[in-house]
């Protein structure tokens, strides 16, 4: 088992990688001390997974919420469903929230923790490689709104997350390569070296190699970990965690959260992100056309669809990174090296546009 800490003072909490981990009654119980424990998860991962956690907590009052799976269902009516049980079953404020399967529902869970009495524990029992490599660390929790993707939310960090590795072998194909995309934005932003790496293991990668999956799952946690523990609340450094996720999100909401998988439509924001620095001189061809085959041999998506430029930009604008009617993206210097900034010429960005979105 590979353990990380995200150094957040009283906050502080591990970040435990390796395979069955979610069959570790002892691990568990270890770092899970309530009594009353409310198992958030969906009707996908549940049937496989939620026994599993049972069975390591024999202990425990644990009481289930199962909530439909997919983006499209990331709102506060499921918050309202996770709160409504835990006042049924009178949980008290020491009773912890265990967010069981991908991004959504740990974003899900974790926003209703934080709602609870203004506040309860809850950890982050990742399934998807997405969840684990990014969304189950840092704290950002919260539901989509029709007007844009995570504009209701709140920062409230677990108190553990654990990455159970082998989980990843039940997850299909595309699930694994959306994943995929985040791993990849660590090395755009802040490493060339782990860049350099995952070009030479895509191929391990998308066979489900136990080591060579550990490795980018502990380096993708340990970049974020780092971040995070400088900026817990995105004043600064962390926004670059947002790569491709400006263009990324005007997809998502422009589809209907149900056509396009987060990491796939960050995939495309990535590239559209790289295509723009190129247009403001920064970032060579060459590293464009780089970024691009790496994304296509994972089997990425690289076409944004052609909803329109206006369209696109309207979405935009609505995203939490805009300040003073600015949008604010990041951008890349080179490769492993990033800039959030509003300081781009307009024309670079309405060009973008329109190159990728019609």
């Amino acid at each position: 088992m590979l353990t990380l800490q995200v150094s957040l003072a009283e906050r502080s909490y591990p970040i435990l990688i390796g395979q069955s981990l979610l069959s570790d009654g002892d691990l568990l119980a270890k770092h899970l001390p309530a009594r009353d424990l409310l198992l958030v998860s969906n009707t996908t991962v549940a049937p496989l997974y939620a026994e599993r956690v049972r069975a390591a907590l024999p202990d425990r009052r644990i009481i289930d919420v199962r909530l439909p799976d997919g983006e499209q269902y990331k709102t506060l009516e499921q918050v309202a469903k996770v709160l409504d049980v835990l006042v049924a079953n009178r949980f008290g404020r020491d009773a912890t929230v265990l967010a069981l399967g991908g991004g959504v529902v740990g974003d899900l869970a974790g926003f209703s923790a934080a709602c609870y009495q203004r506040g309860i524990a809850f950890a982050q029992l990742p399934t998807t490689l997405l969840a684990q490599v990014d969304s189950s660390v840092g704290g950002k929790t919260g539901v989509n709104h029709p007007g844009g993707k995570n504009l209701i939310g709140a920062f409230h960090q677990p108190s553990a997350v654990f990455a159970d590795t082998s989980t990843l072998r039940s997850l299909p194909p595309r699930e694994l390569r959306a994943g995929l995309a985040e791993v990849v934005k660590y090395g755009l932003i802040f490493d060339l070296s782990f860049l350099d790496w995952i070009e030479a293991n895509v191929d391990g990668l998308l066979a489900l190699d136990d080591a060579t999956l550990a490795h980018a799952v502990y380096r993708s946690c340990e970049l974020k970990a780092d971040v995070v523990r400088r900026d817990e609340r995105e004043a600064g450094d962390r926004a670059l965690l947002n790569l491709g996720h400006t263009f990324g999100h005007a997809i998502e909401a422009a589809t209907g959260y149900t056509e396009w998988l987060h990491g796939e439509a960050v995939a495309a924001g990535m590239l559209i992100a790289a295509d723009m620095s190129s247009r403001l001189g920064m970032l060579p061809l060459g590293d464009v056309q780089r970024v691009r085959e790496l994304l296509q041999r994972i089997g990425l998506p690289v076409e944004a669809p052609k909803f329109g430029a206006a369209r696109a930009f309207d979405y935009m604008s609505v995203d939490k990174k805009v300040k003073s009617g600015r949008i604010r993206l990041v951008l890349l210097e080179r490769l492993g090296v990033a800039r959030f900034t509003a300081d781009y010429a307009d024309e670079a960005l309405h060009g973008t546009l329109r190159a990728h979105f019609g």
